[in-house]
């Protein structure tokens, strides 16, 4: 039986160069706070995580540099577009990633934003470590190499 696809889930914005600039060694699901013009914004899918961090500071997880574009029918109850945004995560899931932070030399990378089965706004973050100029190569070299790998086999 093949299995439905479900409606509320929706990609909203993604950071494809992540996996390209960084080995990401796991990842997390959390939570965000926003405002309702952010969300409503978000459903028309005007955001960027590109150029974002996350950050463990004073026992809370900031998202910074995250962009969420104004909500024009808000008026004069809008957001600002870059301003900091908390992720709510356990108290454990916390210490983990204030840990691998500071004694591991890892960084936070936000990875995908998306609604979840439920219609609520999610933040995949993965817990990774960045490549030096030489590993890029490499992993370019790999993924050309695995293209044309299925050139052949297909013409074959």
């Amino acid at each position: 039986m093949a299995e439905k696809t479900n409606p509320n889930y929706k990609v909203i914005a993604e950071n494809r160069r992540a996996r390209f600039d960084y080995f990401v060694e796991s990842d997390l699901e959390v939570g965000i706070v926003l405002s309702g013009s952010e969300v409503k914004s978000l459903r028309t899918g005007q955001s960027n995580i590109a150029d974002s961090y996350a950050s463990v500071e004073d026992g809370e997880l900031w998202l910074i540099n995250g962009y969420i574009a104004p909500y024009k029918q808000a008026g004069i109850f809008g957001h600002e577009e870059r301003r900091r945004r908390k992720l709510l995560v356990s108290k454990k899931e916390l210490s983990r990633l204030w840990q691998a932070v500071g004694r591991e030399g890892m960084t936070l990378v936000p990875l995908v934003m998306y609604f979840n089965h439920k219609g609520i706004v999610k933040l995949k973050i993965g817990i990774a470590k960045g490549k030096k100029v030489t590993d890029k190569r490499q992993t370019e070299a790999k993924r050309d190499w695995n293209r044309q790998k299925q050139r052949l086999l297909k013409q074959g």
